[in-house]
């Protein structure tokens, strides 16, 4: 048997081949096991690149992000622990005051384990990075409540595993990416509270474990698109404050889930409501006030036993408010208002009874519609939670209820502009709680009430074009809240009472014309430093101007036409620097008219005539 035979060069050969693969066999092993360091590396430079880009508060949350700690421990930062030790998957720096903006691309993309980014709460700007794209394994992204710009990234569509991402209350413009529809995962899509434009993608639609869906308050347009009655699992739905159009696609009515519908203020159109029938059994929330809706509201919404709220307000419904709503034991707020509902005819206010049993009721608005009828003695035995009645600018008669003040949470009573007669009840002085109270343009008489100081929380006071005969109640002092008193068009008479108007440190607005006060105008008003507006006019008032009105130095407009005003104008009216419109008209003025007038550089309006002045009066 020939023996083999080895050449001195063939072993050279054999050891380089040896050598070469344990080389390579031990460069493998070695980049296998340094594997995670050259990660850690990426995520640590990614993370200090992040930190560069912000702008944090004295000793905030990035003050820990340093070599003193590993980045796995810096605060916001979590990293696995398991299979890909030490890799960052968790980002949370919500609510921390932080500036400045993201980084640009090809940075935050790197943090390739990241699941979780949250940002929401900041003072962020710029735009978002389009390599949060490259993120596959995220799946929470929220950058919500700051100042980002730009267009939603296109890549973002990428991120086929998110299962949250919220972008509201930034100042995003452009258009929602088509391809939407690819994030198949999505449960929350929040995109509200923006400057978003187009149309609402149909590919929406592709998002079958969809659950919460906002686009309210941006600029889109067109038709809301019938796709989004294929998201079976949605039960928040908002999109409100748009400018979508034309009809409410029958395929909605199959939302079976949905608990909160918001289409408010759009110029959407049709008849939706009467076509709702037995839909949206689980809705607690149903808001579509300001559009353009047409028809009735069906008896049927009683059937939708857990309403909360019931928002129908500014659309061009007509017929009457059917007495089923009573059975909606849950239902808070009812708002009707600017709608054409009523026919100004007896009894159409007594769906008002049925209303009494509902516990939960806090407001009722049916202001501008055209009720007829009595106010129903009923509302008395509303619930005792109540805080808000509008019946305003409706066609009601009568007086108003005597009981009024069982309502004790009440904080709005507005039942102006109707042809309300007789006193305002005695038992009105219980209301406690009550800030606004508008019984404006009545046929209301008596002594206006002594009563009103025990209204100490009111702010808002509006008596106007009414028959209120005597003097203004001293007691009227202790509402210290107040800040707009319109007791105008009535038959007032006596002085202005010293020791009232100028208690008032909030007031902001007075409307004492149209009566018959005498005396002259109290100069406590000088202590008014938030008065905006003073008329007085058409009045029997004398003496002369108070020259401290000059310290006025926020009043716009002063009305003290129609008087028996004496005196010179005051020079301190020359400091009225924010003054717009000055009546002094028909009075008993004299003296010369005061050059410094003219340095008023913001007066629109000024009239001198009929009165005894001298002088030029001072042009634009």
């Amino acid at each position: 048997m020939e023996k083999p035979v080895f050449s001195f060069r063939s072993l050279q050969w054999w050891f380089f081949f040896v050598n070469l693969v344990i080389c390579i066999s031990s460069l493998k092993l070695e980049s296998v096991s340094s594997a995670p360091t050259f990660g850690n590396e990426i995520d640590k430079h990614a993370l200090l690149v992040i930190k560069n880009h912000l702008v944090d508060v004295p000793n905030g949350i990035l003050s820990s992000w340093n070599d003193s700690l590993h980045f796995c421990d810096w605060e916001g930062v979590t990293c696995s622990r398991r299979r890909h030790e030490e890799r960052v998957t968790v980002l949370r720096l919500e609510g921390q005051s932080l500036g400045g903006s993201l980084p640009p691309p090809n940075l935050i993309g790197n943090l390739t384990f990241l699941r979780e980014l949250v940002l929401s709460n900041n003072n962020l700007w710029g735009s978002i990075p389009s390599d949060i794209g490259l993120l596959r394994r995220l799946q929470h992204l929220n950058l919500s409540t700051n100042s980002l710009q730009g267009p939603i990234p296109v890549e973002l569509t990428n991120c086929s595993n998110l299962i949250t991402l919220s972008l509201t209350r930034n100042n995003l413009t452009g258009q929602i990416p088509f391809h939407v529809g690819r994030m198949s995962k999505l449960i929350v899509l929040g995109l509200g509270l923006n400057s978003l434009t187009g149309v609402i993608p149909f590919t929406l639609g592709n998002l079958s474990s969809l659950q919460i869906f906002s686009v309210a308050y941006n600029h889109l347009e067109g038709g809301i698109p019938r796709d989004l009655g294929r998201l079976k699992s949605l039960k928040f739905l908002y999109l409100t404050a748009n400018n979508l159009s034309g009809t409410v696609p029958p395929s909605l009515y199959n939302l079976s889930s949905l608990t909160e519908f918001g289409l408010t203020q759009n110029i959407l159109s049709g008849n939706f409501l009467s076509n709702m029938r037995f839909s949206f059994p689980q809705l607690r929330i149903l808001a579509i006030a300001l559009n353009q809706f047409t028809g009735i509201i069906p008896e049927t919404l009683s059937n939708i036993s857990g309403l909360e709220v019931l928002d129908l307000g500014a659309n061009y419904l007509t017929g009457h408010v059917p007495n089923s709503l009573g059975v909606l034991k849950d239902l808070q707020w009812l708002n009707l208002p600017l709608n054409n509902l009523g026919r100004g005819l007896y009894g159409e206010l007594n769906f008002l009874n049925s209303l009494t049993n509902i516990s939960s009721l806090r407001v009722i608005s049916l202001y501008q519609n055209n009720f007829g009828g009595m106010l129903p003695n009923s509302i008395v035995n509303l619930s005792t939670q109540m805080q808000k009645l509008y019946v305003g600018g409706n066609k009601i008669f009568g007086s108003i209820p005597k009981e009024i003040g069982n309502l004790i949470n009440l904080t709005v009573f507005s039942a102006g502009e109707n042809d309300l007669s007789g006193v305002i009840p005695t038992s009105l002085g219980k209301l406690q709680s009550l800030r606004a109270l508008w019984l404006k343009s009545n046929q209301l008489s008596g002594l206006l009430p002594s009563f009103l100081g025990n209204l100490s929380l009111l702010y808002f006071l509006d008596i106007s074009y009414n028959h209120f005969e005597g003097n203004i109640p001293t007691s009227l002092r202790n509402c210290d809240n107040l800040e707009i008193i319109d007791i105008s068009h009535n038959k007032l008479s006596g002085s202005v009472p010293e020791n009232v108007i100028g208690h008032f440190n909030q007031l902001r607005s007075v409307y004492l014309q149209q009566n018959s006060f005498t005396g002259s105008l109290p100069a406590s008003v000088c202590q008014l430093k938030n008065l905006n507006e003073l008329l007085v006019s058409d009045n029997n008032l004398s003496g002369e101007i108070p020259t401290e009105l000059g310290t006025c130095s926020v009043l716009e407009y002063l009305d003290m036409a129609r008087n028996s005003f004496q005196g010179n104008i005051p020079l301190s009216f020359s400091s009225l620097r924010g003054i717009r419109f000055l009546d002094l008209s028909c009075n008993k003025l004299s003296g010369t008219i005061p050059e410094e007038l003219q340095n008023l550089s913001g007066l629109l309006s000024l009239n001198l005539s009929f009165n005894y002045l001298e002088g030029e009066v001072p042009g634009g």
